[in-house]
C-alpha cells in the first residue's frame, strides 16, 4: 500500500485522505489478526471478502494489506474479493449517471444533452460534500435520500419488532455524522489496488444490479475493461447471458482464466442482495465455488 502511495502524484490533501484510508485498512486488518489469534482453527478456512458501494474502497485496501502480510508469515487464506456496484473510479462511475438514465428511458433526449454537456455530476457531488456548489446547480440536493425507507425503520412498532433499542441517539439514520465519515475519500480511484490484487492472484469479482442508478453498471463495465486491459488479460468468457433457475440471472464476462470478471443481476438495484436474493445466492455460489456462472437455465420435472 505505501508503495501505491509512493508511486502517485498527488496534492497534499489527496495524501491526507490516502493516509487516512491506510489507517483505517489497517484497523481492520488488526481487528482480522486478532480474530484468527483468538480462533486459530480457522486459519486454513478459505476466506473470502466482499461488500458493496463504497466496499469498492475498503476492501481492496484490506485485501492489498493481507497480501502484504502474507509475504512475511501466512496468516489468510484469502481466496478471493467480490465487490458490488463499487465505487471504483470516482468520475466514471458518477459520471455514468447520464448514460444509465438515458439508456434505461428515464430522461429525453435534450435533457440527456444538458446532464453531458452543461452538468458534470462528479463535479457536484465533490462540491456539494465541500459545501461550495456552484452556480449550475440552483439548489442543494440531498444525494443520500431514502425518506420512506428511514420513516418505517424508525416507527415505533417497527423497532419493537426488530428489537431495535435507540442508545445515545434519537433516530436511526443511513447515513450519520456520528461515524465521522470523511466523504471525500470517495475521489480516491482504487481501481489501481485491484489490479494489482489480481497481479497477485487474488480473484476478483466485479458484480452489478443492472436496475442501480446509484453506481450504474455502465461506469462499473469501463472501469472493469480498463483494469483487464491495463493487465493484459484476454477475454476467455464472452460477454453472455447466465441463468438463475428457470430465468435469466444477468449477464457476465471472464477475463484471464477466471481470475478477474464481471456480471450483472437481472432486476436488481443497489446492495443486489437486497432486491433480489435468489439470483445474488446463485452468483456467490459459482464465485465461492470457482465455478462458472450457470450457462443453461435448469427445468424441474
Amino acid at each position: 500500500m505505501i508503495s501505491f502511495i509512493k508511486h502517485l502524484r498527488v496534492s497534499d490533501h489527496l495524501l491526507k485522505l490516502l493516509l487516512l484510508l491506510l489507517s483505517q485498512a489497517r484497523d481492520n486488518l488488526l481487528f482480522l489478526q486478532g480474530w484468527f489469534h483468538k480462533f486459530p482453527q480457522y486459519r486454513n478456512t478459505d476466506l473470502f471478502i466482499t461488500g458493496e458501494s463504497y466496499a469498492g474502497h475498503y476492501i481492496p485496501q484490506l485485501a492489498k494489506l493481507m497480501v502484504e502480510i502474507n509475504k512475511k508469515a501466512k496468516l489468510f487464506n484469502l481466496k478471493g474479493i467480490a465487490l458490488g456496484n463499487p465505487v471504483l473510479e470516482f468520475a466514471t462511475d458518477l459520471n455514468s449517471r447520464a448514460e444509465y438514465f438515458w439508456s434505461h428511458g428515464l430522461i429525453s433526449d435534450s435533457t440527456y444533452k444538458m446532464f453531458t454537456s452543461a452538468c458534470n455530476y462528479s463535479r457536484y457531488v465533490s462540491e456539494y460534500y465541500r459545501d461550495s456548489v456552484s452556480s449550475q446547480v440552483s439548489e442543494r440536493i440531498d444525494v443520500c435520500i431514502e425518506d420512506e425507507t428511514v420513516d418505517y425503520l424508525n416507527r415505533k412498532d417497527v423497532r419493537r419488532a426488530l428489537h431495535a433499542r435507540l442508545i445515545g441517539v434519537r433516530r436511526w439514520e443511513i447515513c450519520s455524522n456520528i461515524l465521522d465519515y470523511e466523504l471525500l475519500n470517495i475521489e480516491i480511484p482504487t481501481f489501481n489496488i485491484v489490479g494489482s490484487l489480481i497481479k497477485a492472484g487474488i480473484p476478483v469479482l466485479v458484480y452489478s444490479g443492472d436496475q442501480d442508478s446509484v453506481i450504474p453498471l455502465t461506469g462499473s463495465r469501463t472501469v472493469v475493461h480498463r483494469v483487464a486491459k491495463e493487465l493484459g488479460l484476454d477475454t476467455t468468457v464472452p460477454y453472455r447471458v447466465w441463468f438463475a433457475g428457470k430465468q435469466v440471472g444477468g449477464w457476465t464476462q471472464v477475463y484471464g482464466n477466471n481470475i478477474f470478471s464481471f456480471a450483472t443481476i437481472r432486476g436488481t438495484s443497489h446492495e443486489a442482495p437486497f432486491s433480489q436474493p435468489e439470483r445474488s445466492l446463485m452468483l456467490f455460489k459459482s464465485f465461492l465455488e470457482g465455478k462458472p456462472l450457470p450457462e443453461v437455465f435448469v427445468i424441474s420435472y
